[in-house]
């Protein structure tokens, strides 16, 4: 430990830790997790089953960032965009990372033990998948779909939790959440092409150049609405869901045109402003349509 950490408070470092997993991007699966959960009970689930899958998606996505920025240490401090990050910065450190990390995955196996035995028996899968994505980057260019799949995992877990099964329409829209993550994650990115180049890091834009990496991002978010419409049909939902869809559809296109191949300025409006509502206002009509 540093002399940076020593005189910080637990509750202090604690905060930092919190800010260095940018804890408020929970705001980008925690919607989907919860509109399968409303749609899965035809309403609203019980108040325990709700708590437990809030917790559980806590714990998945707290772990996964804290891990990442394990393995991605010596990468972060080595990129200008982050080496202002807590670990390279010193103001966490690893030993303090690792046991947040492990808390961290040790809450989501609780809430799954919690919800039922399909749940709790597949939580060691959804922790390899969450925790493996760190170092995709590292070998396949497919790491984008792989975060994707991290925070698709969301509605058929809470699906799971719910009906304790796997439903097909949950990996409908676990497929439409996998594409979304896709795209808003190549474009974000654009902002680190050369510096991916330079340390033989596989992300689309390093390896395809920016141009095509936002053409199949583009590509991922139009087919992420189609998968939404599906989801709908499967669900036999009413106009409001078809209204967020569409209101989603719309957000998209507007996260699409704030960046291109050679302007990246905007890249954070993009990622976090636009996705935010794209998950905040389909839960919102979803809900409108099920309580309807």
């Amino acid at each position: 430990m540093t002399a940076r950490t020593t005189g910080i408070p637990v509750i202090g470092k604690l905060l930092v830790i919190l800010e260095m997993i940018k804890f408020e991007h929970t705001i980008f699966a925690m919607p989907f997790a919860l509109s399968a959960a409303l749609v899965a009970a035809g309403g609203l689930p019980q108040w325990r089953a709700l708590g437990w899958i809030v917790v559980a998606m806590v714990g998945a996505r707290s772990a996964a960032m804290a891990f990442n920025r394990i393995a991605d240490a010596r990468i972060d401090a080595e990129n200008p965009r982050t080496a202002s990050r807590a670990i390279p910065k010193g103001e966490v450190s690893i030993a303090a990372a690792w046991a947040f990390t492990i808390v961290s995955a040790a809450v989501l196996v609780i809430a799954a033990y919690e919800l039922n035995s399909l749940a709790f028996a597949l939580s060691p899968v959804a922790l390899v998948a969450i925790l493996g994505y760190s170092y995709a980057k590292r070998f396949t260019t497919f790491s984008h779909l792989w975060l994707g799949l991290c925070l698709g995992i969301a509605p058929v877990g809470a699906w799971i939790a719910v009906k304790g099964q796997i439903g097909f329409p949950s990996m409908v829209l676990s497929a439409a959440v996998i594409l979304w993550t896709a795209g808003f994650d190549i474009i974000y990115s654009l902002q680190d092409v050369e510096f991916d180049r330079r340390m033989g890091l596989f992300s689309l834009p390093s390896r395809i150049g920016a141009g095509r990496a936002l053409a199949v991002s583009r590509l991922m978010h139009a087919a992420m609405v189609g998968l939404l419409v599906w989801f709908g049909v499967l669900t036999i939902r009413g106009v409001p869901y078809y209204i967020g869809a569409a209101i989603v559809g719309v957000f998209l296109i507007y996260e699409q045109s704030l960046v291109s191949p050679k302007d990246t300025s905007r890249v954070n409006a993009a990622f976090f402003t636009m996705n935010g509502c794209v998950s905040l206002v389909m839960l919102a009509c979803v809900a409108i349509d099920v309580f309807l």
